[in-house]
Order: structure tokens, then sequence, then C-alpha cells
């Protein structure tokens, strides 16, 4: 059964979501392995150092494209950031107590538990939409805002929220004692009676 453009369109979707979430996950291996290869005899620590670094930074960078392209596709433990910013050198992870080190490694595999669950859902919906089967994909972050279907930008929205909460203000700074104590210090510094 051959897909119309539009689900032709939705699978490309998934298969760059899959595609992401498959390179976090190697990425993620990979800063495991590094950490892991560090206490091993004879290697060369100032290099994992090195590679160390790289690693994080490339998995704090493509975390952000990866979130904002999962949309809500995105069901990643939200400690796995925390756990790449709080191991800030591998020097520094072999220095804490052995028990320490495990918790990590304990976290690090909640995280890649996660990592898998995303991805597995992911092929599984890309499977279903290549099968012809209609799959909602949400619209992520892309170019600077969020996409989503007609209307006038969110502009419109926005003014009226921002009027709301002018308003909501001025009658909270007209109708309660806070206000009233606001309201009097700004009469005398006005010198209005």
């Amino acid at each position: 059964m051959a897909l119309s453009k539009k689900q032709q369109i939705v699978v490309g979707q998934l298969e760059r979501r899959v595609e992401l979430c498959r390179e976090f996950m190697n990425d993620w291996l990979l800063f495991n392995q590094i950490m892991s290869a560090y206490p091993s005899p004879g290697v060369n620590k100032a290099q994992l150092e090195n590679q160390f670094l790289k690693i994080k930074s490339k998995l704090a960078r493509s975390h952000k494209v990866l979130k904002d392209t999962l949309f809500d596709d995105y069901n990643i433990d939200g400690n796995t950031m925390n756990i790449v910013s709080g191991a800030t050198s591998l020097e520094q992870i072999y220095a804490q107590s052995e028990v320490a080190v495990k918790k990590l490694q304990s976290e690090w595999h909640r995280a890649f538990i996660s990592i898998n669950e995303t991805l597995g859902s992911l092929e599984d919906k890309k499977g279903r939409a290549e099968a012809g089967e209609k799959i909602f994909v949400a619209q992520g972050i892309q170019g600077g805002g969020v996409k989503s279907g007609g209307g006038g930008g969110g502009s419109t929205g926005t003014i009226v929220v921002i009027v709301i909460i002018i308003v909501v203000v001025a009658l909270l700074m007209m109708f309660t004692p806070v206000g009233n104590i606001y309201m009097n210090s700004l009469k005398s510094l006005t010198g209005a009676r």
C-alpha cells in the first residue's frame, strides 16, 4: 500500500527522531565506556579526560536538540543531564567513595533504560506509520518557535494574557490591604491626596 504524502512526511519526521535518539544513546554508551575505562591500569588518563569532556559537551548539545525535536515523545529520565553536569571530571568521580561511584553508575543505567524505552517507542511509532497507520506527530521547536496549526502566531494570545495580568494586579492593588499600602505610598511620592 502506497503512503500518502502526509504519511510520508510523518515517516520522515519519525526517522529523524529515531536517528537523533539512537545517536544520543550511542553517545550515552560512550560516556559510560570512557568513565569505566579510567580506573583501569595502564590507560592514558589525560587522553580519557579529554575524551570525557568532549562527550559531555556533545551530550549537552544533542540533549537540547533531542528534547526540542521529540517534543511529547521525549520520555528520557529527568536526571540524565544532572548526571552529565555532576560528573565534572573522571579524576573527581573516582576521588569519591566507592559508594558514590556505584550510585553514579546506577543513575547512568536508569537513564540508559529510559533512553532505550524512548527509542523503542519511536521505532514502534515509525513502524506503524510505515505500515500505513495514521500517526499523530506533535511538532517540536523548529526555527525558533513551536509549530502549530493555523492562527495568528500566538501574539494576540500573549497580549490578552498580559492585559489580564495587568487588570488583576490593578484590582489587587485597589482592593487589598497590601495594595492600599502601595497605593498610599505611591500617592505620597507623587504628592496626590
